[in-house]
């Protein structure tokens, strides 16, 4: 197998390292598992020696790893978490103008969600124009189970996955954040338990239930599960893996968005999330809700 690389103009050792790097991330050291120190030196046209020590420091720094029985050489943890962190920040980066004109198209708090172990992370909000509107949440968590975001963004787990997540995180109470100050003052708070004969999620079977319900309309919502007279839709941002990797969130007192609003919130909030994921390089998809809220 041959592996191209593009002629270098520097001869640094950054360079170098770089050019390394970039041969285990290359097709044929996915395939054969890793490269070995006379490969890479075939391939750069370098000395094995110089290429082993090139190896020695990069894999001091987790930039790369070897594997103890083959003796090949792959990319290191080190380079998937700088990716990762990149990719979060392309995506909050990219998120933000979305987020805006969701607000301004909803006139209600938009926010931008990741998992986080067994939490939904608020990592960007974006407030309603009106006085009387929910508090933005950036930097609070809560039990992703409990919530519509942390449905939605499991909402394409396999089920073995699911139980086993469940396992560890089904118990896991949700943390409300700080209502707004007329909010509050008008009666709304959060809930010990929801509002006698309300339908939710209270366990392993319901959970995979609504996760069912997500996957058929694209969005999920939320009706005073958490907060009295506070109702939410949610729906999945995917890369262009296909993965999901955030979830849009839209919140609103339940005196402006009523039950039959709240679905054409949801056709709403799915398609938009369709947009962002869009430009994060999804295939676009014939199927986008269409309609405004």
């Amino acid at each position: 197998m041959t592996t191209s690389r593009p002629t270098r103009h520097n001869s640094s050792g950054l360079t170098r390292d770089i050019e390394i790097l970039e041969l285990l991330g290359s097709a044929e050291a996915v395939a054969e598992g890793g490269l070995g120190v006379m490969r890479i030196a075939q391939l750069t046209g370098r000395d094995k020696a110089v290429i082993s020590r090139s190896l020695s420091t990069l894999t001091e720094a987790d930039l790369v790893t070897r594997d103890p029985q083959t003796k090949l050489y792959r990319i290191g943890s080190r380079v998937f978490s700088l990716a990762a962190r990149t990719a979060e920040t392309t995506l909050i980066w990219r998120a933000r103008a979305h987020l805006r004109v969701i607000a301004q198209a909803t006139r209600e708090t938009t926010h931008l969600c990741v998992l986080r172990g067994g939490n939904v992370l608020t990592v960007l909000s974006e407030l309603s124009p009106h006085e009387f509107h929910t508090t933005g949440w950036e930097g609070v968590t809560t039990a992703a189970w409990r919530s519509p975001s942390g449905r939605a963004l499991l909402s394409d787990w396999d089920p073995a996955s699911l139980a086993r997540w469940y396992e560890e995180h089904g118990q896991d109470r949700p943390l409300v954040g700080p209502l707004n100050p007329e909010m509050a003052a008008a009666g709304f708070a959060p809930l010990d338990s929801p509002p006698e004969g309300k339908v939710v999620v209270s366990d392993f079977d319901s959970f995979l239930a609504e996760l069912q319900r997500i996957r058929e309309r694209g969005y999920a919502t939320l009706d005073e599960e958490l907060e009295l007279g506070v109702v939410g839709a949610s729906a999945a941002v995917t890369d262009f893996t296909g993965r999901i990797v955030a979830a849009i969130n839209v919140s609103a007192p339940k005196s402006r968005i009523g039950e039959d609003q709240l679905h054409g919130l949801g056709t709403y909030v799915a398609r938009a999330a369709r947009a962002l994921s869009t430009t994060l390089g999804a295939p676009p998809s014939p199927d986008i809700p269409t309609g405004t809220p």
